[in-house]
């Protein structure tokens, strides 16, 4: 199919379009008509980008289903995906769709909310497949404002000061990107992606105000991308807003932030910073890996010291993109293969957590871990996918969340052993607070009477959670699934790093001497 890409990214944007200019009023069936068409639009956006995942050729290290154009003032429409990104742009249809059921209990704003939902899926979507810097920079900073109004609308009590936090930090972050991408255009005389995977950006060392700058133009190009990519994921110590923003956030708004956009600092790192600033990269790799592995441990023992069941699984989330980082930076196969393969299952884990968490705050409205205890006595099935998603969170073998934590550490192992011996620890640190929550929430007598008339999970919060069941244990035991799809790409990825860093070692060689 032609323009397959365009037509998966711009169904969202044109339900919205729909509601936006055909719906009107706020009565029930207007209401009950917004969520449907919601629904309708990202179940038919699910179903096909399924046609780009069997449509694609895993042998092939290029972009495929590549689509190009003038846009304006000359700016290139250009979108296409590869082994690394094409993934993602079935995680995010994947997610939406639950996304929305999960939303069926709103009655504020319907129309807004569903609009705002959906113009959001479009610009992950955007993020994605996009091969030109411009287009690139357009989708991922134009998905701050929905998540900004998700958050700030539909959001908890301190919804204002959270949605505030969230865009400045985001914002921010992502100027010295847009300083940078005008670099890039300079020196390389074209935003296209693709072609500036191939160039070769200056690395020979300069000084500036006395500072001495090792690997030159791409430590610096590095950096500017670092504080944007760093801040999405987001890694210690430009991780605090995220807890908040979980926090205020409605139950659908977390899903989508843990799930889908914390991966696009991931992303970022796999398209632009290690195949582009590759002598960038390897020069602040140490630092980055060891702020990893920093990260693992030290928001697993801030989680292990909350009292809000959402603000523990947001720390968590922090614990785990550390694993991504450091995967990343091993900048090896295994480390690059599971960085993937963790963010995309935490995308399926961390999705689950939140939605767990919704389940119980939809009857008794409190998050405090304290407010429960002896769920399991009046409701079995939620205890019984609490847990598989518990042992997930945790890595347990015969689960999605095992074989990534796996991959990152055996990756980080060939590079630094003392960074994966740390990291380590923290895979024992997010079992004492994840099963710390679970027990607390779960287990015991059933002591607190407003519990004692709390319902099991409804048909629809059952069929929400089935498929993130079938594909946390899926992942678990058939990783290949994955593997398949993003090794030869990320294995040309690898090969390209290992080729640029070797070329610039041997031309710094030839001049000291």
């Amino acid at each position: 199919m032609d323009n397959l890409l365009s037509i998966v990214t711009f169904i969202p944007a044109l339900a919205a379009l729909i509601l936006a200019v055909f719906l009107r009023g706020e009565d029930a069936a207007a209401k009950k008509n917004a969520k449907y068409v919601a629904l309708f639009a990202t179940t038919i956006t699910f179903l096909i980008s399924i046609g780009i995942y069997t449509g694609f050729d895993p042998a092939d290290t290029g972009f495929q289903f590549v689509e190009e154009g003038q846009w304006l003032l000359g700016l290139k429409y250009k979108m296409g995906v590869d082994g690394i990104s094409v993934l993602f742009v079935l995680l995010t249809t994947f997610i939406m769709p639950l996304t929305i059921l999960a939303s069926w209990n709103v009655e504020t704003r319907v129309k807004e909310y569903m609009i705002a939902f959906l113009i959001l899926e479009t610009l992950m979507l955007g993020v994605f497949m996009a091969l030109d810097l411009v287009l690139f920079y357009l989708f991922f900073e134009a998905g701050l404002i929905p998540m900004f109004l998700i958050i700030g609308i539909w959001g908890g009590k301190d919804r204002i000061y959270a949605s505030f936090k969230f865009f400045l930090y985001t914002f921010l972050g992502s100027v010295l990107m847009l300083v940078a991408m005008v670099a890039m255009f300079s020196q390389a005389g074209t935003t296209d992606i693709e072609a500036l995977l191939s160039h070769n950006f200056a690395s020979d060392d300069f000084s500036v105000l006395g500072i001495h700058i090792v690997g030159g133009l791409q430590t610096l190009l590095f950096l500017a991308f670092f504080a944007s990519f760093a801040v999405k994921m987001p890694m210690w110590p430009v991780h605090t807003w995220l807890p908040d923003a979980h926090v205020q956030a409605p139950t659908a708004g977390s899903v989508v932030l843990a799930a889908i956009l914390l991966k696009m600092g991931g992303y970022g790192f796999l398209r632009f910073s290690l195949p582009m600033f590759p002598v960038g990269s390897e020069v602040m790799g140490p630092v980055v890996l060891w702020m990893s592995a920093i990260a693992i441990v030290y928001t697993s023992l801030v989680a292990l010291v909350q009292e809000d069941m959402k603000k523990l699984i947001a720390y968590s989330s922090v614990a785990h993109m550390g694993f991504v980082t450091m995967g990343i930076f091993a900048a090896n196969q295994q480390g690059i293969d599971g960085a993937i393969f963790q963010m995309l299952s935490h995308g399926f884990i961390s999705a689950a957590l939140f939605l767990i968490v919704g389940v119980i705050y939809d009857r008794m409205h409190t998050r405090d871990i304290d407010a429960y205890g002896g769920l399991v006595n009046r409701m079995p099935a939620y205890a019984l996918v609490f847990m598989l998603f518990t042992m997930g969170n945790v890595g347990l073998p015969g689960t999605s969340g095992f074989i990534g934590e796996f991959l990152t550490l055996i990756g980080t192992f060939q590079v630094n052993t003392w960074v994966a011996a740390v990291a380590t620890s923290g895979v024992i640190f997010s079992a004492a607070y994840a099963l710390w929550l679970y027990r607390r929430v779960v287990f015991g007598d059933l002591i607190k009477g407003s519990l004692k008339s709390i319902t099991d999970m409804t048909t629809r919060e059952r069929v929400i959670f089935a498929p993130l069941v079938v594909m946390t244990l899926l992942l678990g035991v058939y990783p290949s699934l994955v593997t398949d799809i993003i090794g030869p790409s990320t294995a040309a990825l690898v090969q390209h790093y290992d080729n640029a860093t070797a070329t610039a070692t041997a031309a710094a060689q030839h001049a000291s001497n």
